[in-house]
């Protein structure tokens, strides 16, 4: 077996299919695709703030996930854990606070966070105005590895922790509204 292509097109990958759906473009096939992040499909939640996401549910990524997250100060980013594999931030701008193995760290626009397997954190949005995070981590094994969402005095102190430790993402948000399809009040920070 050759390195050559086979799935039909010159380099071997053909143009994802992306369809406009109420939370924006969504990739609906596999495939290489660009869409600008205002474009893209977005989801908010009240608590928990607006998240673009670049993956469709029909077409998710199975190597890397990635996610734009929107946190309005002190709304908390999800809930502190801990996953089986790396995962990374970079902060674009704005400003929040990660708790990190049970230490809060002030985190401003262009700091990164690197979190190897099984560390634990959680975000909440800080300052004045929206803070935007870059969100990316590995696949490898996902979901069967799963997260455990810890009890953590400092997390809880600061909207973002658990009462009760669990493995299951319905308990950990299971007082959370649900994700809505739109995306984050006033682009203008985009």
């Amino acid at each position: 077996m050759t390195g050559r292509p086979t799935r039909g097109s010159r380099n071997g990958c053909e143009q994802a299919k992306l369809e406009e759906r109420p939370e924006g473009l969504t990739a609906v096939t596999d495939g290489w695709f660009v869409v600008n992040v205002r474009d893209a499909a977005w989801v908010h939640n009240d608590v928990l703030g607006s998240a673009c996401i670049f993956e469709g549910e029909e077409a998710p990524f199975p190597q890397l996930g990635y996610t734009i997250a929107v946190l309005e100060p002190g709304q908390s980013g999800g809930r502190y854990h801990r996953e089986a594999n790396q995962e990374d931030f970079l902060v674009l701008s704005g400003e929040c606070l990660v708790i990190i193995e049970g230490e809060e760290r002030h985190l401003k626009a262009w700091d990164f966070v690197h979190c190897p397997a099984h560390t634990e954190h959680g975000f909440v949005g800080a300052g004045d105005r929206p803070c935007v995070i870059f969100m990316t981590g590995s696949r490898e094994g996902w979901p069967d590895k799963g997260n455990l969402y810890v009890r953590n005095e400092l997390a809880i102190q600061h909207g973002v922790g658990v009462e009760t430790e669990t493995s299951l993402s319905a308990e950990a948000y299971a007082a959370f509204p649900k994700w809505q399809p739109g995306r984050p009040p006033g682009l203008d920070f985009l």
